[in-house]
């Protein structure tokens, strides 16, 4: 699959919570919780649009969900906003998707006001590739909280200072 095949919207669609369900479930880095979250996100922004809090960009090619990412303002700050998931399909990895969405979710963010973007990741084996991409994306790695979500897992928290692209 070529990057320049695919399609990107910022619209949420019905078909939406089950596609990034079924996306999120075959990445085969989330647990059945985490899976079932990626979907309600989705399903709160269809309930109440913007007002959830929950902005997204849809990567597809052919009618296929590639990737996405799900962010939003972090209450009660002036301009930070947390990018709660990116996700790429298996089939379209490697290809640079995952930058491009990362790249153009910073601008859209940006375009909201935003100027600080945190990202979070497990500090298990399994996603030392997951930190090495926000590191490669010019994230700073602000915090590391040992035992956070499990003992031996630490969360690392990642921050980058955004600013206007292109969409």
């Amino acid at each position: 699959m070529i990057l320049k095949e695919i399609v990107f919207r910022q619209n949420v669609q019905a078909q939406d919570p089950l596609r990034v369900e079924e996306l999120v479930r075959q990445t085969g880095f989330f647990s059945d919780e985490e899976i079932q979250i990626a979907r309600e996100l989705v399903e709160e922004h269809l309930q109440k649009g913007s007002v959830s809090g929950y902005f997204f960009l849809f990567a597809e090619s052919n009618g296929r969900l590639a990737g996405y990412s799900c962010f939003g303002p972090i209450p009660a700050t002036a301009h930070s906003f947390d990018l709660y998931w990116i996700a790429v399909h298996p089939a379209f990895g490697k290809q640079g998707l995952g930058k491009t969405l990362q790249i153009k979710t910073e601008a859209m963010i940006a375009a909201l006001g935003g100027q600080n973007m945190y990202a979070e990741t497990s500090g298990r084996e399994q996603y030392a590739p997951t930190r090495a991409f926000y590191r490669t994306c010019g994230y700073l790695e602000a915090a590391v909280l040992a035992d956070f979500y499990a003992t031996g897992d630490a969360k690392h928290i990642f921050v980058k200072t955004v600013t206007p692209g292109i969409l």
